[in-house]
C-alpha cells in the first residue's frame, strides 16, 4: 500500500451544504463516494496528500424516486441498488442490465452511479445504456445549479464538464413512451464476469406500424474516448426499412462515430468488427 494516510485530511460532511461548502473551500479535493476508483488510485501513491470529502453521509442523495414522466436517481444509489429498484427494472431495463456486469457483489454494492459518471472512464459499463436513454444530469455547488444533458458530460478520458467545486447530485430518466420494439444491451470482455469492456453497446429501436424506423437510438462505449452514439446510422435509417441494404450502409456509417484503438486488452480491427456486428444482429432481430 503506497497510500500514506496520514498525508491525506478526510472530511465527512453531514448535508450537502457542508460538502459543497467545502469543496468551495477546497476546489481540488476529491469527492469520494463508492470509491471503487479512487482507493484504487490512493492504494498506488497517486493523490499526493489531496484532501477527501466523503459524501456516504448525505443519505438523501442515495433515494431513487419515481415521478409521473421520470424517475430520479440520486448520485449515491449503488449500482445493486438500482437493480434491485422496481421501477429501473421496468423502465431502464438496459440500465439494470449493465450494472449487473460491473465487477463483483461486493463492487455493485459499493459503487454508485454518479462516481461512476464523475470518474469518466472510457469502459465504463453503464454509459452506453445511459447515452440512448437521454438522462439529465442535475449539478450542483456552492454558487447554484444547474442542469446537463448526458450527451454533454463527459470531455475526454477521465475529464467531465463538471466545474470545480461542482457534484452530481443526481440523473432524472424519462420514461420512453410509447415503449422500444426492440432492446439491446450487450458487453463484449474477455471473460464472461469481472472484465473490462472491449467493446459495450445499448440499443432502443422503435418501429411503426408499416415496418420502417420510427427513431433508433444505438451507443457503443469502449471504442472512443467517451461513449458514442451512433449519430450518422441513427439519422440514415430514420423512414427507412430494415433490409440488407439499409443495415449494410448502416454498419458502415458506424465508422464515422467511433475511433477504437489498440491497447492491452483489445485490438482495433477487432472493436471495429464487434461492433459493427451488434449493430447488424440488433438491426436484424437476432
Amino acid at each position: 500500500m503506497r497510500g500514506d494516510p496520514g498525508a491525506t485530511t478526510v472530511l465527512r460532511p453531514a448535508t450537502p451544504r457542508q460538502a459543497l461548502d467545502a469543496l468551495r473551500r477546497e476546489p481540488r479535493a476529491l469527492p469520494l463516494a463508492g470509491g471503487t476508483d479512487l482507493m484504487v488510485s490512493w492504494n498506488a501513491g497517486l493523490l499526493g496528500g489531496r484532501t477527501v470529502v466523503d459524501l456516504s453521509r448525505l443519505r438523501s442523495w442515495a433515494a431513487i424516486r419515481s415521478g409521473r414522466e421520470s424517475v430520479v436517481v440520486g448520485a449515491l444509489a449503488t449500482h445493486a441498488a438500482l437493480q434491485e429498484s422496481a421501477v429501473v427494472r421496468r423502465e431502464f431495463p438496459l440500465l439494470v442490465a449493465a450494472c449487473a456486469t460491473i465487477g463483483a457483489v461486493q463492487i455493485q454494492n459499493r459503487g454508485t452511479i454518479g462516481g461512476n459518471i464523475a470518474n469518466a472512464s472510457p469502459a465504463g459499463d453503464t454509459f452506453p445504456a445511459l447515452a440512448v436513454y437521454e438522462p439529465l444530469i442535475q449539478a450542483v455547488s456552492a454558487s447554484g445549479r444547474r442542469l446537463i444533458a448526458f450527451s454533454e458530460i463527459f470531455a475526454g478520458v477521465k475529464k467531465t464538464t463538471l466545474c470545480p467545486g461542482e457534484l452530481i447530485e443526481s440523473l432524472e430518466l424519462p420514461f420512453l413512451r410509447p415503449k422500444p420494439s426492440r432492446q439491446l444491451f450487450r458487453k463484449v470482455g474477455t471473460r464472461a464476469a469481472q472484465a473490462i469492456s472491449k467493446t459495450v453497446a445499448a440499443g432502443l429501436l422503435w418501429l411503426d406500424k408499416k415496418g420502417t424506423v420510427a427513431e433508433l437510438r444505438f451507443a457503443l462505449g469502449s471504442v472512443a474516448p467517451t461513449v458514442r452514439r451512433l449519430s450518422a446510422a441513427e439519422r440514415f435509417l430514420a423512414g427507412k426499412r430494415l433490409d440488407a441494404d439499409s443495415i449494410a450502409e448502416a454498419c458502415r456509417l458506424l465508422e464515422k462515430d467511433i475511433s477504437p484503438i489498440d491497447d492491452i486488452r483489445s485490438t482495433r480491427h477487432y472493436r471495429l468488427e464487434v461492433s459493427k456486428n451488434l449493430l447488424r444482429q440488433f438491426l436484424e432481430g437476432r
